[in-house]
């Protein structure tokens, strides 16, 4: 663990091959991480595991600067940075299974539209997270790190710095707001 939070610090400080050194180190951690991300969304994003953890890479480079501490901290902003990319993705499916800049005609599909899809499922749940987020930040990263990034109480009580109880009343009280959202 000393060594990851080392090459974070030189990371954070802006040198390169430490990052990729952390990277390199987490990467099994992280392809773990991306393949649970994925289950029931590769046919709505067009991507693999390694695609996925490939673009997260470039995604932290484009980003300039790393604010996490250490380990937990890490696979926690990871998991964000899949997750925005995972709907990303979706978006740019649905722009062009609509057509993407053809001009659109409006048709009689109400029976298409009663049909939910597994990636507008994903959006939905994208857009209840970033309202809860907005009233109650801390349980929408307690989502991110648990849903998104399959991480533990304990390690989620780690990186928020609160305890294992505070994660688990958390869990619930964001379960109960979005299986609310979701439903109106």
């Amino acid at each position: 663990m000393g060594d990851i939070t080392t090459l974070l610090a030189r990371a954070r400080d802006g040198d390169r091959p430490a990052f990729d050194a952390l990277f390199q180190r987490l990467y099994p951690e992280l392809r773990r991480l991306a393949h649970a991300r994925l289950a029931g969304h590769q046919r709505g994003t067009g991507m693999d595991t390694t695609v996925l953890l490939h673009e997260c890479y470039l995604r932290f480079l484009n980003a300039g600067s790393l604010k996490p501490t250490d380990r937990a901290h890490f696979v926690a902003y990871a998991s964000h940075v899949m997750r925005s990319i995972i709907v990303d993705a979706v978006r740019a499916a649905g722009r062009e299974r609509r057509g993407g800049d053809v001009e659109h005609v409006t048709l009689d599909t109400a029976i298409a539209e009663a049909m939910a899809q597994p990636h507008e499922e994903l959006l939905d749940i994208d857009r209840a997270l970033e309202d809860l987020a907005r009233l109650e930040p801390r349980l929408a990263q307690v989502v991110e790190m648990r849903y998104f990034a399959g991480l533990t109480d304990a390690e989620i009580a780690e990186a928020l710095g609160v305890t294992d109880r505070t994660v688990r009343r958390d869990w619930e009280k964001a379960r109960l707001l979005l299986a609310h959202a979701l439903k109106g």
